[in-house]
């Protein structure tokens, strides 16, 4: 069958990779245990600006996030808030895709809103405003520093890795 004759398969086989890349980076960053400390820096968060190049990856990232935070024994209401505010994240950066700077912002944005409270309610972290500020910081590292320079690292090969128009 010729990817370029389906683009539902094509979206398939994109959603796909971009879940299991998803999981084995977290996987990496839980390796090497800086996933889950104080400040939260998820290579796999990198993959959050994926939704600027392909529309797959919103049900990739949402799906390798929950799998990645059951995978690695996430308290309930973080697999679930945590998975949910990657999702909103995705469609927001998805709906933000004609301007590649703004692609980072809103899985920051919904990480930074949602991801204290996680913390703070699943786990005991305390106090709030200082989980507020810890993962700003490792979401800008992830999604805003990594994030970017996977955006245009990738968007030189635009057009061989993501080459369906939606």
């Amino acid at each position: 069958m010729n990817m370029e004759r389906s683009p539902k398969l094509m979206l398939l086989v994109q959603a796909a990779m971009i879940a299991a890349l998803y999981v084995v980076f977290t996987f990496l960053a839980n390796a090497m245990g800086i996933a889950s400390q104080v400040i939260q820096v998820r290579f796999s968060e990198a993959l959050t600006i994926l939704p600027y190049f392909t529309p797959a990856a919103i049900p990739g990232l949402f799906i390798g996030c929950l799998l990645a935070n059951i995978l690695t024994g996430c308290a309930i209401p973080d697999i679930v808030f945590g998975s949910l505010a990657t999702l909103i994240g995705a469609v927001f950066t998805y709906k933000l895709r004609k301007n590649k700077w703004l692609a980072p912002v809103p899985p920051i944005l919904s990480n930074v809103i949602v991801v204290p409270f996680v913390l703070l309610y699943a786990y005991g972290v305390r106090p709030l405003w200082f989980s507020f500020i810890t993962i700003a910081i490792g979401e800008v590292i992830s999604c805003g520093l990594l994030g970017m320079l996977l955006l245009f690292t990738l968007n030189k090969y635009r057009s061989v890795l993501f080459p369906a128009e939606f």
